[in-house]
């Protein structure tokens, strides 16, 4: 589950019924480990009994989301994006900064799992149309529907 920290209070609602779906599922719901949307995530897996695990971009554990099963410090600033994108079985983005982007990115390079956005920024191709690929999701019901099948 990827987005950004600083983002709206509809974005922060969507990312807890996202960690909340993905719970009831069994899912182990991966974020960047801090506040906004990832502190969301985890707090809604974690609020259906599931488990959130925050790959952190800093060395230690400060600032940590306190809803998180577990937090993996990588000390590789934004290079952690690689390894969150790296170990997921999906990827959901909610909302949109420059982050939230270079995960979207990197998932859509990685090529083998399924990528889904809910609100956010939308990338368009030089011709002004969303690159293909992408599922857009209108609900969280529906992220969840379209990432685990």
């Amino acid at each position: 589950m990827c987005g950004p920290s600083d983002c709206t209070d509809a974005e922060r609602d969507a990312a807890h019924e996202v960690g909340r779906l993905l719970a009831a599922r069994a899912a182990v719901v991966l974020c960047g480990g801090y506040s906004g949307v990832m502190a969301a995530v985890a707090e809604g897996a974690r609020s259906a009994g599931g488990m959130a695990v925050g790959v952190l971009s800093r060395a230690d554990r400060e600032g940590a989301a306190p809803g998180l099963s577990a937090a993996i410090a990588t000390g590789m600033g934004e290079a952690r994006n690689a390894v969150l994108i790296a170990s997921a079985d999906a990827v959901i983005v909610i909302g949109g900064s420059w982050g939230t982007l270079s995960e979207l990115a990197l998932a859509k390079r990685r090529g083998d799992v399924p990528v889904v956005q809910l609100g956010g920024w939308q990338v368009l191709d030089e011709r002004g149309e969303p690159l293909p690929g992408i599922r857009r999701a209108a609900t969280p019901e529906e992220a969840v529907h379209l990432a685990v099948r």
